[in-house]
């Protein structure tokens, strides 16, 4: 058995995450809100969830779906009050459930009152609290940013600010500048308002945005050139694990977040390195409980621009899979497990097949995968019944997210529209872009899935084949996504030692097909195999795995082969276990 260091109740649990603009309209204005939440948490409980994520519902001008928070200690009026977020905790713990909200503060929106206040004077007591630095000039008398780092969102991450004739940075939108954490007052700030407001009022933790972006290279240099058609280039050497960065998540740690046993979940991006990685997650050094590890939903990203999709193998997703389950072992580290978030083009569509003949079978396959991957496991609304990216004939104008149509609109003026180019970014974009993820929770048939009663639709396109995939029409199939998400998910619990705790191996790396893994734990044994094809392929198991027992597959039973060898038909998984009660 696990000791009871290693069996703390966030390394156990499974977490649904939600994004409340899309996930349920309770008033019919078209809009998810909290009371939406609310009234399906007895169908996530269902699935068998351990933790809700709420990503943000903070008061927000929306300008990056309230990533751009103008006030920590309030609600965005369209998704509820403060009272209902109160509701939505109790509701939450009443049932058994933990509540993680995000936790956005390396920027805040420009609405905010400590940067209304920062851009008011040189002088203000808060200028400090926000990042500002004077022009530069070319030899002609050109006023410059002050460095030529690129936004998130593309063009220039400074913003000039005639009032002051100076520029502030934002990493993303212009309107969400960065906080400064070099300033004492203003971290204080942040611990009151961000994050002691809803501890107080049983918040079980946070999702940690941008986690490792806090503390920024002083100097400000200029980036690498990474694409010459462009001023902006990538900057993450000069503000992604910056100098500072433990020292502000211990002080974190030691003035807020150990006094309430909260959970912490970072989002570290532009941090391959294992041992760096297992600097912020080590149990003894008390930073972040664990983190989220981009590679796997990365795959495919360009690499000067995201939405430049780039082909892809199979050995490039398994061995990413090898690393973040392997690097843990050994240390009093911790991993994730998951494969969508709000941020990502949907699995399905990403790694495996939307075609309709393998579209569930590829949703089972994939959870199959995830569920008997080692860490906590995350699932993301709608990933349980098998929603798919968005139909390839939308148009631009049916996408909403800023950073989809701000690329677009770059490269339209950067290519005069060239339509060879154009019609590239639009593939890019049904591929990866947010937008994927962002569209309305699909319940039923009724008009726009059952999210709104909304004569006029959602605020989002609703899916085209919604009335074939949607909750109502999977509850009551054995056979459906959503059923099969069930029952792997308590098959988890009940091999929690193997699968959620147990060492990981990988065989046939170079294999473009197929996906074999050992899992173990003491003297049981699971081996997991996966075709990542629409054609039947042959798998060897490991020939020292004896005494194999078919426990659980996504066809419903193991079909062909014996022995060693199996077959495994078109996007098919099967999971085999030895020793123990398999």
């Amino acid at each position: 058995m696990v000791d009871n260091l290693d069996r703390v109740w966030w390394k156990d649990g499974v977490v649904y995450q939600i994004y409340p603009a899309s996930f349920k309209d309770s008033n019919g204005d078209g809009l998810g809100d909290i009371p939406g939440i609310i009234s399906k948490l007895d169908y996530i409980r269902e699935l068998g969830v351990d933790m809700v994520w709420v990503s943000p519902m903070f008061e927000s001008p929306q300008v990056d779906m309230g990533y751009d928070v103008s006030n920590y200690e309030e609600v965005y009026p369209p998704y509820g009050t403060v009272k209902d977020m109160e509701d939505l905790i109790g509701a939450c713990h009443k049932r058994g459930m933990k509540l993680i909200l995000d936790l956005v503060i390396n920027h805040t929106s420009d609405q905010h009152a400590w940067f209304k206040e920062s851009r008011s004077s040189k002088n203000n007591p808060k200028r400090d609290w926000y990042i500002w630095k004077p022009p530069r000039y070319a030899e002609d008398g050109t006023r410059l940013p002050p460095t030529n780092w690129r936004s998130y969102f593309s063009g220039s991450a400074w913003e000039y600010d005639g009032h002051t004739d100076e520029y502030y940075l934002h990493l993303f939108a212009k309107e969400m500048p960065d906080l400064n954490w070099e300033s004492e007052e203003c971290r204080k700030a942040i611990y009151d308002s961000a994050m002691r407001f809803w501890l107080d009022k049983g918040v079980n933790g946070f999702r940690v945005d941008c986690v490792n972006m806090y503390s920024k290279s002083t100097d400000f240099l200029d980036a690498p050139i990474a694409d010459k058609r462009f001023y902006e280039q990538p900057a993450w050497c000069h503000y992604a694990n910056g100098p500072r960065m433990h020292e502000f998540l211990r002080e974190m740690n030691e003035k807020v977040l150990n006094r309430h046993d909260a959970v912490t979940v970072g989002e570290l991006p532009h941090t391959p390195d294992p041992k760096k990685v297992l600097d912020y997650v080590g149990r003894k050094d008390k930073q972040l409980s664990m983190v989220f590890q981009f590679d796997i939903v990365d795959i495919g990203q360009g690499g000067t621009h995201k939405y430049h999709f780039e082909e892809w193998k199979l050995p490039v997703l398994k061995k990413i899979v090898v690393k973040w389950q392997c690097f843990i072992e050994g240390t009093d580290g911790w991993t994730t497990a998951f494969c969508e978030n709000h941020d990502q083009g949907r699995s399905i569509s990403r790694f495996a097949s939307d075609a309709p003949e393998y579209r569930i079978l590829s949703g089972k396959m994939l959870s199959l995968m995830m569920c008997s991957l080692t860490g906590t496991l995350f699932i993301y609304q709608g990933q349980e019944i098998g929603m798919i990216n968005v139909p390839k004939d939308w148009p631009i104008d049916y996408y909403k997210d800023i950073e989809s149509v701000n690329f677009y609109k770059l490269m339209a003026a950067k290519t005069n529209n060239d339509p060879d180019e154009m019609a590239y970014v639009m593939r890019s974009l049904q591929t990866l872009s947010r937008d994927n993820a962002r569209i309305p929770m699909q319940w039923d048939d009724s008009p726009y899935a059952g999210f709104t009663e909304r004569k006029e639709g959602a605020w989002a396109h609703v899916h085209d084949l919604y009335p074939e995939i949607n909750v109502a029409k999977q509850l009551d199939d054995p056979n459906s996504t959503l059923n099969f998400w069930r029952d792997m998910l308590r098959f988890r619990k009940q091999h929690s030692e193997v699968l959620v705790h147990g060492t990981f191996e990988a065989y046939d790396i170079e294999n473009e097909k197929t996906f074999v893994f050992v899992k173990r734990f003491g003297g049981k044994r699971v081996v997991v195999a996966l075709n990542f094809s629409s054609e039947e392929q042959e798998v060897v198991l490991p020939e020292h795995e004896t005494g194999l027992k078919f426990m659980v597959g996504n066809y419903g039973n193991e079909g062909g082969g014996g022995g060693e060898r199996r077959r495994l038909r078109p996007w098919e998984g099967r999971l085999y276990m030895a020793g123990g009660d398999a």
